[in-house]
């Protein structure tokens, strides 16, 4: 019996494993799909950005979905789709095509997102709800840290096709479980004007997050004012005007918005979201770049790449499981705020060790140090989201804090690679003929290709000139990351307050169906 107790939480745990491993889990595969599939480091940043960014674009409007129609059912829709995208990602002939597939498996992910922790809620109470709570940020914060590894076993020994395929079992075990063992929740009466999807709050929120992101990778190659990038900028305000109009009428048509823009003047609640932004920008941001030059400047395998970040992985799975219980019972602002200045301390290490002759140990103390960080905060933050709303807003909560989550990865990726290519530069101008066409190729892992590119007498010095380029880009990455956590951590500790309690609420999460015989079990 009291094992049964826990397979909703293994239900809910695998498809969070999936979609958080498939987050890191094409770093150390990108030079090996870059060689495949002839693809250049623009192409390179979509594979891992429109993953990142359709999951934050889509997270808002599959909390209201889940909140209208069902956490259960938008759950097992979710692990569907993922599944079908999965499958076509393996397939992929080209860039487009993958990129395509990676884009509808954000989608995917989503909805698995988005019910997640309303799931859990709703399952579990006291006790376990705090057990259940620790045990699913640990698998959250592992998988996102140990995507690497098995990318890298994967990769090196069957193939990059396999990262993805190998979630079509987990994704079926998973949806089989669900409908098993997980009650079926009681959607809110369809045909009210209260149900109605918003639209025009998704469509202006996805048209601002993809113009946001598109214009910082695009500024990494054309330049901040180029007229690409200056038009993504202006779309993305235009569209950002457009969401808060949106949410706006929506709230004052009694209409339920995929945004409650009131959460936001709740200081608790915007400093989470500011926190959990800078959290996932700062700790993994950086890592697909890390990836790289662990192959294509130190000449690792996929596999000698993923152990080599190992530490953060490690650090960040023992710390959730062994305190993701007792953080539950404290103020949410400790180890959130203690958890992002962990992860810029980490970066600043990195950022000290980094250098033109440093090799994969440099990684150690630093990602271990930011590991323990993700432990932390990573069990906190979407239960204190979700607690510091009322019931009815479980389900928004919980698909606003990891929009704000994946949108900071997203972000950091097209950013970071603008400061990386923008260091890099600097050490090439004067010593190539195209300083700017160099440092792209060296940030999509064609260290070795610029090495070859050079007269045979002057190969030792390009090969010099690149390990000092490549290190310098990465000090500047490190150093922004640990910037970006120090500020989330200093907002969350100013703004985050405990919420107080709240009367019981009658809410759709917790108007369950009677389970068939055998068909669900209870905490």
């Amino acid at each position: 019996m009291i094992m049964r107790k826990w397979w909703p939480l293994v239900a809910v745990s695998l498809g969070a494993f999936i979609l958080l491993v498939d987050v890191t889990i094409v770093n150390v595969a990108l030079p090996e799909m870059g060689d495949d599939l002839d693809a250049t480091f623009s192409s390179l940043q979509w594979v891992v950005d429109a993953y990142a960014l359709s999951l934050a674009a889509l997270l808002l409007v599959a909390g209201s979905l889940a909140d209208l129609f069902g956490h259960r059912r938008l759950y097992v829709i979710g692990l569907t789709l993922f599944a079908l995208a999965s499958l076509g990602c393996g397939l992929a002939p080209d860039a487009g095509v993958l990129v395509a597939a990676r884009a509808v498996q954000g989608a995917g992910g989503a909805a698995m997102f988005a019910t997640s922790a309303a799931l859990l809620g709703a399952t579990y109470q006291g006790r376990d709800r705090g057990t259940a709570f620790g045990i699913w940020g640990a698998v959250n914060g592992a998988a996102a840290a140990a995507g690497p590894i098995l990318g890298g076993l994967l990769t090196e020994h069957i193939g990059w096709e396999a990262i993805f395929l190998v979630n079509l079992p987990i994704a079926a075990a998973a949806v089989l479980l669900t409908l098993r063992v997980v009650r079926a929740d009681r959607p809110r009466a369809a045909g009210a004007r209260r149900t109605r999807v918003d639209v025009p709050g998704a469509v202006t929120f996805t048209l601002a997050a993809a113009a946001l992101t598109y214009g910082f990778i695009r500024s990494a190659e054309s330049g901040w004012t180029s007229a690409t990038v200056l038009t993504s900028f202006a779309v993305a305000a235009a569209a950002l005007v457009g969401f808060v109009l949106a949410e706006t009428r929506a709230g004052r048509r009694g209409e339920v918005p995929m945004l409650d823009l009131a959460l936001l003047r709740r200081p608790s609640f915007a400093g989470l979201m500011g926190g959990a932004l800078l959290f996932q920008g700062g700790a993994f941001g950086g890592l697909v770049l890390v990836s790289i030059w662990l192959q294509s400047v130190l000449g690792l395998g996929p596999v000698e790449s993923g152990l080599a970040l190992t530490p953060m992985a490690v650090a960040s799975f023992l710390v959730a499981a062994l305190a993701g219980r007792y953080t539950q019972r404290i103020a949410p602002r400790l180890p959130i705020g203690v958890g992002l200045l962990l992860v810029a301390l980490g970066m600043y290490l990195l950022y000290t060790a980094m250098s033109a002759d440093a090799g994969r140990s440099a990684l150690i103390l630093g990602l271990a140090v930011a590991g323990v960080g993700v432990g932390l905060a990573t069990p906190v933050l979407v239960s204190a989201a979700t607690g510091s709303v009322p019931p009815q807003r479980m389900g928004m909560a919980a698909g606003a804090v990891n929009t704000f989550r994946q949108l900071g990865t997203s972000l950091a990726i097209a950013v970071l690679g603008a400061v990386f290519t923008h260091a890099a530069r600097g050490d090439l101008s004067g010593a190539v003929p195209d300083p700017h066409g160099a440092a792209s190729a060296l940030a999509g892992g064609q260290a070795r290709r610029l090495v070859a590119a050079a007269p045979e007498a002057h190969r030792g010095a390009a090969e010099e000139l690149v390990h000092r380029a490549f290190a310098d880009g990465l000090q500047s990455v490190f150093l922004w990351s640990a910037a970006a956590a120090v500020l989330g951590g200093l907002l969350t500790l100013a703004l985050v307050r405990p919420t107080p309690p709240q009367p019981p609420t009658r809410t759709a999460a917790s108007e369950t169906e009677p389970a068939r015989d055998g068909a669900a079990v209870k905490a």
